[in-house]
């Protein structure tokens, strides 16, 4: 994720106080919230900026150096509470065998002993420097790319194709606005735009899959093999 310790290395210094830290650390994440979140939530979720940052404070609250209070925060919530669980519940249901080796004990704790130029090079803008040093050494670093690859699908082509007409159909009648957790006035206020910007965008895809998940797990009225049909 070098295009965030980069932002976040623009935005903040040694002297930067702590609630302004984290602040910047939530604008690198900018595409996972939206600026009116606390309107989207509805009663039974208690949704508060307030205790983000106390939950954030304590990976920027210490000594370590910006970019590990970065990694530390990085570590502490969304690979332990997002990427994780979610990858291990696939793993589960689909009865597949589970290996990684950068997330062995071992490795964890030789990561958080290594000096910041091993982690990400400032000037050349690359991450996982001693790993690229091992594929120099090996002659394999020809087959690796140098930017990140991920998996992210433009999620605003998706909406105007057929992402809203899912949303519109599935969030009319939404049981997750009817038992209280999402607030109709927000889903109202948006779910008409065609041209939202991504992260609406993406916040109603979540919406989506959480109105989903309710009808399998909870109100029981959909098959987890049933196909989405507008």
């Amino acid at each position: 994720y070098t295009f965030r310790y980069e932002k976040f290395l623009s935005l903040t210094n040694d002297s930067t106080p702590v609630n302004e830290r984290i602040q910047s650390y939530l604008n690198c994440h900018e595409r996972d919230w939206v600026p009116d979140q606390e309107k989207l939530f509805n009663k039974k979720i208690q949704f508060s900026w307030n205790e983000i940052f106390q939950l954030l404070k304590p990976n920027f609250d210490n000594k370590l150096s910006l970019l590990n209070q970065l990694y530390l925060a990085d570590f502490n919530g969304k690979l332990l509470f997002n990427m994780i669980p979610l990858y291990r519940k696939f793993h589960d249901h689909f009865k597949l065998k589970y290996v990684a080796p950068i997330l062995s004990d071992k490795l964890i704790s030789l990561s958080t002993q290594l000096p910041d130029n091993l982690k990400y090079d400032q000037d050349k803008k690359l991450g996982k420097v001693l790993l690229q040093k091992i594929l120099q050494k090996y002659g394999m670093d020809t087959f690796v790319t140098k930017e990140k690859q991920g998996f992210s699908v433009n999620t605003q082509n998706l909406w105007k194709r057929y992402g809203q007409k899912l949303c519109m159909y599935f969030l009319d009648e939404s049981r997750i606005i009817r038992d209280g957790w999402i607030n109709s006035e927000w889903v109202s206020k948006y779910i008409g735009n065609k041209d939202l910007e991504a992260r609406y965008v993406n916040k109603f895809l979540g919406l989506l899959a959480f109105e989903i998940w309710y009808r399998i797990f909870i109100t029981k009225e959909m098959s987890y093999d049933e196909k989405l049909k507008i």
